[in-house]
């Protein structure tokens, strides 16, 4: 939309956080809800067509293109967070809605999105298991997290030297940061 390549500013990372970080809400929001949407309408429409087993599996698939995209010839992309949540929408909702509630209490007391993230996806599994989901669910939640995780390796090396970087909600727009 700016003519810029994401990939050169912040993290490097083409995913929601980083765009919001380092160029505002007015670009980061619409990402975060396209991020969501190519993890959930996919997902849905198949568990819809075929049940649980084809949609983890659809789901599957739109989390692994958004980590290494086709268009981007299989380079590093986004983390699968949002992605991941779209599909949890899809696929089993009730457990998408407690990772999104752990999400936001841990967002919400830490303002890291990365130790946000890992909570949430941490809490996928035992979630799915209280809620008693199908077996296709709990195992696409359970290699979700783990993905999730192994993507954030970065991000928790940095949160135990103490380097990791808060999200600023007040930076809502201006020139992108570096």
């Amino acid at each position: 939309m700016r003519g810029e390549d994401i990939r050169n500013y912040g993290s490097g990372n083409i995913g929601a956080t980083n765009v919001w970080r380092s160029f505002g809400a007015g670009l980061g929001a619409p990402v975060i809800l396209l991020d969501v949407a190519k993890g959930f309408v996919p997902t849905l429409v198949a568990v819809q067509l075929e049940g649980a087993l084809v949609g983890a599996l659809v789901g599957g698939a739109a989390m692994l293109g958004h980590w290494r995209p086709l268009f981007m010839r299989f380079q590093r992309g986004g983390k699968m967070v949002a992605t991941c949540g779209g599909a949890l929408l899809g696929l089993a909702p009730l457990v998408g809605l407690v990772a999104a509630v752990v999400w936001l209490a841990v967002f919400g007391v830490s303002r890291y999105a990365s130790l946000a993230s890992m909570a949430g996806a941490v809490s996928l599994p035992f979630a799915a298991l209280a809620l008693g989901e199908p077996w296709p669910v709990v195992v696409f939640v359970t290699v979700a997290a783990a993905g999730v995780l192994l993507l954030h390796r970065t991000n928790i090396a940095r949160l135990r030297s103490g380097t990791e970087s808060r999200f600023d909600l007040r930076r809502l727009r201006g020139e992108p940061a570096r």
